[in-house]
């Protein structure tokens, strides 16, 4: 699938990893976890992705136009993790109900990031991607 099958936050995403030299996707993968939003104060549970290495916890919410808000925490001193997690929210946050559940879970492999972050660490960003697919669904199927 070509980034333009994509709606235009997942394909500017994939482009700004695929179109740099490949010594400086990891550095971006970097730049990216600083950029994490914090969680707001009172959220509540958030769920575990237990395929990744490093604790990570996500919520996913829907508005009334069905659009998604992601919520993500994982420590300061796991930048890889907070770096896939910082990716998905810049793909998938406000993103409509059908754009997110139609996202591929492997999306990443068209950044280029299979080819420099172990397979683990790869496992973990499909999780990422899988449950916050999952906690879409179940939300949007409540709401109907």
């Amino acid at each position: 699938m070509s980034d333009a099958a994509y709606p235009e936050p997942i394909a500017r995403v994939i482009r700004e990893f695929a179109s740099a030299p490949r010594q400086l996707r990891l550095p971006l993968l970097l730049e990216y976890a600083k950029k994490l939003p914090p969680v707001p104060e009172g959220m509540g549970e958030l769920e575990q992705v237990h395929e990744c290495v490093t604790p990570l916890f996500l919520r996913a919410e829907l508005d009334d136009q069905r659009r998604v808000t992601l919520y993500f925490d994982a420590p300061e001193e796991a930048p890889t993790t907070r770096g896939f997690a910082s990716v998905v929210h810049a793909a998938l946050n406000g993103a409509t109900v059908e754009d997110v559940l139609a996202t591929p879970d492997d999306f990443y492999t068209e950044m280029g990031l299979a080819e420099l972050i172990s397979p683990l660490r790869l496992k973990g960003m499909g999780g990422i991607v899988t449950r916050v697919k999952r906690q879409v669904r179940e939300k949007a199927a409540s709401q109907t």
